[in-house]
C-alpha cells in the first residue's frame, strides 16, 4: 500500500485567510436595533414627538387607515341609496383611568370607550 499524500486542499487555504476579530481592541459600537419599531408606533398614534418631525398638517397611522376604510356603507343597496353607515374621523387615543395595578387591585377593567 502506498502512503496517502498529503495535499492542500482549497478548505485549508481559506481557513489560513480567514481574518480574525478576537483580537480587536476597538468595540463596535451596537445600533439601535428598536428605532423602526418606535418610528412606526409613533407614526401610528401620531405622538407628539412624531408631529414635531413630520409637522402639525402630517396624517397619522391611524388616520390614513381609517380613510381608506371610511366610510363603510349597506352592501345591499346602491351608494346613493344607502341606509346604514359608519364613518371613522378624527380618531383619538385617550389615557386609561387606572394603571394595570389598580386595576388588579380594585377589580376595574383596563378598557377604554
Amino acid at each position: 500500500m502506498a502512503a496517502a499524500k498529503k495535499t492542500k486542499t482549497a478548505k485549508n487555504t481559506r481557513q489560513a485567510m480567514r481574518p480574525s476579530f478576537a483580537k480587536n481592541p476597538d468595540p463596535m459600537e451596537l445600533p439601535d436595533l428598536l428605532q423602526l419599531q418606535t418610528e412606526s408606533f409613533e407614526w401610528l398614534i401620531g405622538t407628539d414627538k412624531w408631529r414635531e418631525i413630520a409637522g402639525a398638517e402630517a396624517r397619522h397611522g391611524l388616520a390614513e387607515v381609517f380613510e381608506e376604510l371610511s366610510p363603510i356603507e349597506d352592501a345591499s343597496n346602491n351608494a346613493q341609496d344607502a341606509k346604514m353607515g359608519l364613518s371613522f374621523t378624527e380618531p383619538e387615543l385617550f389615557d386609561p383611568p387606572y394603571s394595570p395595578e389598580e386595576c388588579k387591585e380594585k377589580g376595574k377593567s383596563y378598557t377604554q370607550p
